[in-house]
């Protein structure tokens, strides 16, 4: 073999040399002075967000050399995007940083083609995806006129896996001003985490209001406040490494991807004794009391991830774990509308069913439901057709799926929590439990009320009053649990202090010895 001559060794170290200069010009982002802005607006560059993020010294990144078709006198290091690979907890996942320190993190071709390729190896490898949000929609002229159209923008894998691949875990954290394909990748994830001066919408004011004339801030379109409302995030938190924690928070509960199963931890004692369960809740159905207290006696300590606190409030759902298994919550707020459904809380929990179906997640239901929300405002919202989406999602779910009726489950309510006819694997019920097609003071008004109002008018108020008590006292004996229990539509009536045990004996029985 011969030696390199001088010559081609040279050679050689020159490209090196030029590969390294590249390198760092790729590194420099938006150049001291857009780094400056950046800072100064309050955020982190998007390289010290992914050390933040990822394991110390695990970061693999491609496409670092990436440059816009149409050049500018000014250059736009990787297209103002940064895509690569790490570990997480000692897990891999693949990440997709916008890098908005240069020309605001806007969407051109090259940085949709990075973006595609990303999500292309996560998909077909099977690890989860994290979206950091943080861009200013499309790049003019990059994607105007006939540009727009031909985006190398493939929906069968940008939007959802192809057909017969499996699900990966989607977590997108909006740490900035997120619109155009920074907001469809947040409507993507399963998760999204959002800092209180972040917001997210479709497009933002500089394009609002040259539209339709609505003169707005990032804030009234799409901050904190207007996205969980819309459903568009599920947790705020005041920095973005609470917002990284909250990434790992949340796949720490999942698979790498949907064809295997939830990590089991070691189990940890609730955060309260069960037997606080009938002291925290209280015998009259009118009573109010919050039912994040129930949770903390039911799960691990320690283990309780709210997911969407702020969107269709009287009803919570969380991911957390009992002795060691993860499970998705799923409990009416008493204290929010008395715990009835609207239509935020159907397409919540339908949401919520959807994603621990998928991911292998025995759910839990806990009802306290005085049944779906009436009235115009809940016709109009659409609560008929969200109320089909939710009992179908939890009918067709293949995941265990355990409930246990604490005070309360009254009509429609009650199946949209996941009542009998929703095949639960096993659904109990406290000796404080109603069930039935109404609620006792609403039943006797719709069904006696003309025997009621001719009572009231032959005989007077305490003849009436007479016969109310002595129908509600018929109505409430019919929807006690020990008839229930009697004909099977109970698997059994339960001690409060005995929920958490009952649980998680019947998820252990459901899996049938799996993990």
């Amino acid at each position: 073999m011969t030696a390199e001559s001088p010559a081609v060794a040279q050679r050689t170290a020159d490209r090196i040399a030029l590969l390294r200069d590249k390198q760092e010009a790729a590194h420099a982002s938006g150049g001291p002075e857009g780094l400056r802005r950046h800072r100064e607006s309050g955020r982190l560059p998007v390289r010290e967000r992914i050390d933040m993020l990822v394991d110390p010294e695990s970061w693999f990144e491609i496409g670092a050399l990436a440059l816009p078709e149409l050049r500018r006198a000014k250059p736009i290091p990787g297209d103002a995007v940064v895509t690569g690979f790490g570990l997480l907890d000692g897990r891999r996942v693949g990440v997709i940083g916008i890098d908005s320190s240069v020309v605001a993190g806007t969407t051109a071709p090259i940085s949709m083609r990075k973006q595609g390729r990303l999500i292309e190896h996560a998909q077909r490898h099977g690890f989860p995806l994290v979206l950091l949000c943080d861009a200013d929609g499309g790049r003019m002229p990059d994607v105007s006129g006939w540009r727009f159209s031909g985006l190398p923008l493939d929906f069968t894998t940008f939007l959802k896996p192809p057909p017969g691949e499996p699900v990966v875990p989607r977590v997108a954290a909006v740490l900035g001003p997120s619109y155009g394909d920074s907001a469809l990748h947040a409507s993507t994830a399963h998760y999204v985490v959002m800092v209180r001066s972040g917001s997210i919408a479709l497009s933002g004011p500089s394009v609002v209001e040259p539209a339709i004339g609505e003169k707005v801030s990032d804030d009234e379109l799409g901050g904190p406040a207007a996205a969980t409302e819309a459903g568009n995030a599920h947790l705020v938190v005041d920095t973005e490494a609470d917002a990284m924690d909250a990434v790992a928070a949340f796949l720490s509960y999942l698979p790498q991807n949907s064809t295997l199963p939830p990590p089991v931890a070691p189990p940890l004692p609730p955060q309260r004794d069960p037997g606080d369960l009938a002291d925290i809740v209280p015998l009259g159905a009118r009573a109010g009391y919050d039912m994040r207290d129930v949770f903390a006696c039911i799960a691990d300590a320690a283990s309780i991830l709210p997911w969407a606190d702020g969107w269709g409030a009287s009803l919570l759902c969380a991911l957390a774990r009992i002795e060691g298994r993860v499970v998705g919550l799923v409990g009416n707020q008493p204290i929010v509308r008395a715990g009835a459904l609207d239509p935020a809380a159907l397409a919540k929990e339908a949401a919520f069913v959807r994603l621990c179906d998928t991911f292998g997640v025995p759910l839990v239901f806990l009802h306290d439901v005085p049944g779906l929300m009436i009235g115009t405002q809940a016709e109009r919202g659409g609560i008929l057709r969200g109320y089909e989406v939710l009992v179908s999602a939890i009918a067709e779910a293949t995941v265990p799926k355990v409930g246990v009726v604490l005070r309360k489950a009254y009509g429609g309510g009650h199946f949209a929590m996941g009542g009998r006819p929703t095949k639960p694997d096993f659904l109990y019920a406290w000796p404080s439990a109603e069930l039935g097609f109404m609620a006792p003071e609403t039943g006797i008004r719709t069904i006696h009320r003309r025997r009621l109002e001719k009572v009231l008018a032959e005989q007077g108020p305490e003849a009436h009053a007479a016969l109310v008590a002595e129908l509600t006292a018929e109505w409430v004996s019919e929807a006690e649990p020990w008839e229930a229990a009697a004909h099977l539509s109970l698997d059994d009536v339960i001690e409060p202090a005995a929920t958490r045990h009952v649980i998680a004996t019947s998820i252990d029985i459901t899996l049938g010895g799996r993990a």
